[in-house]
């Protein structure tokens, strides 16, 4: 079948979109929450209404107002009545809305992955509500990615600011984030279990929408509802392999670490975690819509970091020119998670990992074929919660045309990435992928097409 650029770019864009549709946070919290006579299933497990008093809802999370919109929208006006369902969420301040009963508040800006004081009273509360709570009743946990900053709640001896910066200074060295969690987990008193510890309710179930590769669950959110699988001195060996140790200025955060217990006391509640949504769940829905559009797709989803942005990036270049030039399949569909290494900030741009990997792509596939980079071919990266980095875009994508206009406009494509500047290389092409927010958020989905038969006529 041939196929058009304007048909690659059609389609590019709508396998990106039908993977991220079918992890929007409203419907998987509808899909797994049903009332069933005098029974409530949460996920995989049922719970006796008439044991029930009150239910109260917290959590935290870039998919937070939809999941919280979702559980309302499944419990229905009667049993919230009934029940006396009330609750709070920390969410990012352009996900706030107004619902029936549960509270969302702004924990963060929009675009700023980092903690502030509004989270700081938010989380404080959250802790406090929590704790007020009997053994008859229930309380449910709307756990999703980008909870960690939305949950800071630093312990005795550290500050925030303390906290913002060991966060900026590991994210800035290359941390991972299951390096940034380990590290943010000891230094919380909500995460790392801290809030299933404080929770004197009878019944505490978290539905959890996984941005984690491998959906470890005590590294979502830093596992507010989890028992730490790390330590104290695996959060120092983090700052010692990132040369943070000896900095006079994390002085405070090395003795709290040096001086916590090795023992945490256990939760009273009856503890129940149920991942409701994951990468695979994305790349598999795109895969469906590739299908459906006639392409015959191969398809990953990463299970651990995948290391820098610009390394996958080219190797998804490679093999999206292997696609286009040999037999098998012609659409590629991959998720995950990678990292990149922060130029100085003195001479830093604006990006995020997506448009630096899409960017890396395209610089690769120039030097791979120069005379036509792109030709009969389109790449797109992005996140799937709606942001990429400080930015307002979700990711970029790029094709033939786009890279020859980048030609004529003579943006050299390693120079910027240099300066992790993609955002700017790609917006005067109008390639950056901008969606808003999600309410998702599920890793990275990246989407590459081709039009081989065009390839094969020219051999």
């Amino acid at each position: 079948m041939k196929r058009t650029a304007a048909q690659l770019q059609q389609d590019l864009l709508a396998i990106w979109k039908a993977g991220v549709d079918a992890v929007d946070s409203e419907r998987l919290v509808r899909e797994n929450v049903e009332l069933a006579g005098n029974y409530l299933r949460l996920a995989d497990i049922e719970l006796d209404l008439a044991d029930i008093e009150r239910i109260y809802v917290v959590g935290a999370g870039k998919a937070g107002a939809g999941m919280a919109a979702g559980l309302e929208a499944a419990l229905g006006a009667d049993l919230m009545q009934a029940k006396r369902l009330s609750g709070l969420l920390s969410v990012p301040e352009d996900c706030v809305r107004q619902l029936s009963r549960i509270q969302l508040r702004g924990g963060r800006p929009a675009g700023v992955n980092a903690p502030t004081e509004a989270g700081v009273q938010i989380t404080s509360e959250i802790l406090s509500g929590v704790g007020q709570l009997g053994e008859r009743d229930l309380c449910i946990a709307l756990i999703s990615g980008g909870g960690s900053a939305l949950l800071p709640a630093p312990v005795a001896g550290i500050t925030l600011a303390d906290k913002q910066a060991i966060t900026k200074y590991l994210s800035g060295a290359g941390a991972d984030i299951v390096q940034l969690n380990t590290v943010r987990k000891q230094l919380s008193q909500i995460k790392g279990n801290g809030l299933a510890t404080a929770c004197r309710a009878g019944y505490l179930v978290s539905l959890i929408i996984s941005d984690v590769l491998g959906d470890p669950l005590d590294v979502i959110a830093s596992g507010p509802t989890v028992p730490d699988s790390a330590t104290a001195a695996d959060a120092l060996q983090i700052l010692h392999d990132f040369d943070g140790v000896d900095r006079p200025e994390f002085a405070s955060i090395v003795e709290v670490l040096k001086k916590k217990r090795a023992t945490e006391p256990e939760p009273t509640a009856s503890v129940y975690n149920f991942v409701i949504g994951n990468n695979a769940v994305a790349v598999d829905a795109a895969g469906i819509e590739a299908e459906r559009r006639g392409y015959s797709h191969a398809m990953t989803s990463a299970r651990q970091s995948e290391g820098q942005a610009e390394a996958v990036g080219r190797h998804l270049a490679e093999m999206t020119l292997r696609m286009r030039d040999e037999k098998g399949p012609d659409c590629l569909i991959t998720g995950g998670e990678p990292v990149v290494q922060l130029a100085d900030e003195a001479e830093r741009g604006l990006g995020g990992r997506n448009q630096q990997l899409t960017l890396a792509a395209l610089e690769r596939l120039q030097e791979l074929s120069p005379n036509e980079p792109m030709t009969g071919m389109a790449i797109l990266s992005g996140g799937t919660d709606g942001e990429d980095g400080p930015t307002d875009a979700a990711g970029a994508w790029i094709d033939a045309a786009g890279a020859a206009q980048a030609e004529a406009l003579q943006l050299p494509a390693v120079d910027f990435l240099r300066r992790n500047d993609a955002y700017h290389f790609f917006q005067p092409l109008d390639r950056l992928l901008q969606t808003g927010p999600t309410h998702t958020n599920v890793c990275d989905l990246r989407v590459a097409v081709v039009d081989r038969i065009e390839t094969a006529s020219r051999k």
